[in-house]
């Protein structure tokens, strides 16, 4: 606070100090504010440490209102223990798996990720000493096969980008467990309205919080939770390297949080009726989405997920890329974002975007085809959504 009865100073130290404490109440907001600050005053050295015992707030790059007000949501939603609230998605892969490996130890990694996941282990990690192995982890025996006696992390999503397939996380998690190793799960895809993976055995959980979770593709932020003993050492990890999320971002993924079960509701909805529709298209050649009966994971998917199968589905057209511009050109309602999870249905190439850096051979052993297209689907009109797919594939005919 502003200290009361205090001498007047010079024009030059009065514009710093006035206006710069509020004097009436302002408790209670109906909507929590955004702390814009980089320090907190403290009254004396008592109050300081007062504040370090209590985790209190001292300096935003440790604390901030903003995210403490997120990591409760988060770690409500997903059932953990505790959270920390990262900088991007990318951050929040980078810090779990930092925080558990070094120089020596193994990564075991389901083969189908995010490109920039990766690139991650196989391009950094590598030169610092950390290996991985990457194997189809719908496959049980190949993963139990390529354990390590240094195999310290097993990675996967929930969901595998771009190819929808789904992971069997419980028998993951206890091949995992057999070794003493820890099982990381993505869940950018599904969130925890779809599965809440820790509930199946997952030590730690990473989300894009950039994605279905905020829902406004105006916002880049990404989270960790899991074990209090896990998330300590990330955040440990995290103050140090500086991943942590800025309070404006925090604010605003915690806002488009507010409604991710009404949109997700949608969205799933959407995504399994745009997915049946383009089964029976004659000009597309698969549709990938665990919805669909003769999806290969289709009663995996039925077991694990609680209240739908996602928003995310790929297809694959004809390699033809002439025809594939043709059918972008021609929708009125999906557009081509490098993002996904927004409230408006978009699209993207794979091979042009999310894993442009992937190796081709690896690509091609994804499956990852030049007609393979991502679609992350919004809250439209369904019917008005179908129809505009089906009118643009005409561009085959």
């Amino acid at each position: 606070m502003f200290k009361k009865n205090r001498k007047e100073f010079s024009y030059e130290t009065e514009l710093l100090n006035q206006g710069a404490y509020i004097n009436l109440p302002a408790t209670n907001p109906e909507t929590a504010p955004i702390y814009l600050t980089t320090a907190y005053n403290v009254e004396d050295l008592d109050d300081l440490q007062d504040r370090y015992d209590q985790k209190g707030f001292c300096y935003n790059r440790n604390r901030n209102p903003n995210r403490t007000a997120l990591i409760e949501l988060i770690t409500y939603l997903e059932k953990g223990d505790n959270s920390i609230i990262c900088s991007s998605g990318m951050a929040a892969i980078s810090t779990a798996v930092l925080s558990i490996v070094k120089s020596g130890d193994h990564i075991l990694s389901d083969q189908t990720l995010y490109g920039e996941t990766i690139d991650i282990f196989s391009k950094i990690l590598s030169d610092f000493g950390v290996s991985v192995t990457y194997v189809d982890f719908t496959k049980l025996d190949d993963v139990k096969a390529a354990l390590q006696k240094n195999t310290k992390v097993l990675y996967t999503e929930t969901v595998a980008n771009p190819m929808i397939t789904v992971v069997d996380i419980d028998a993951i998690a206890a091949v995992a467990h057999s070794c003493g190793a820890t099982l990381i799960v993505d869940n950018t895809f599904m969130t925890s309205i779809g599965i809440r993976p820790l509930e199946h055995g997952a030590d730690m959980v990473v989300n894009s919080l950039t994605k279905f979770a905020n829902g406004h593709s105006d916002a880049v932020c990404g989270s960790i939770t899991g074990k209090r003993e896990l998330i300590d050492k990330a955040y440990n990890l995290q103050v140090l390297i500086g991943s942590s999320a800025d309070a404006f971002t925090a604010w605003l993924v915690q806002r488009g949080m507010r409604t991710m079960s009404l949109r997700l509701e949608k969205q799933m909805a959407n995504a399994a009726k745009l997915a049946q529709a383009l089964e029976k298209s004659p000009y597309v050649l698969k549709v990938n989405y665990p919805g669909l009966p003769n999806h290969p994971q289709h009663k995996l998917a039925n077991r694990l997920f609680n209240n739908g199968f996602g928003g995310m589905l790929s297809i694959v057209l004809p390699d033809d890329k002439d025809k594939i511009n043709a059918f972008m050109r021609r929708l009125n309602l999906a557009h081509y974002a490098m993002t996904l999870g927004g409230y408006r249905t978009t699209l993207s190439h794979p091979i042009m975007s999310s894993h442009y850096d992937v190796p081709e051979e690896q690509r091609k052993k994804m499956g990852i085809t030049l007609g393979l297209l991502r679609i992350s689907v919004g809250i439209e009109n369904a019917d008005d959504l179908v129809q505009d797919f089906l009118q643009a594939l005409e561009v085959y005919a």
